[in-house]
């Protein structure tokens, strides 16, 4: 949604790419804080983790204070 590398990614988190690679290919569970540093940098760019409401789990964008859904 963000058009983000797993570099930019790793370099706004605070994350390495390696570990990100791991998580994806599930070699390695990530812990509580490093799971809170990704959703944080993501919220940080305008997207909102949208909890499981009975039609599934979800994200989005925030609508800005000028009715744009774009990334902050």
């Amino acid at each position: 949604m963000l058009n983000w590398s797993r570099e930019d990614l790793a370099e706004k988190s605070g994350v390495s790419r390696q570990t990100l690679a791991d998580f994806e290919t599930e070699k390695r569970k990530p812990y509580d804080r490093t799971l809170a540093d990704i959703v944080r940098v993501m919220q940080a760019a305008g997207l909102e983790f949208i909890p499981e409401n009975g039609g599934g789990a979800g994200i989005r964008f925030r609508n800005r204070a000028d009715g744009t859904r774009e990334e902050h």
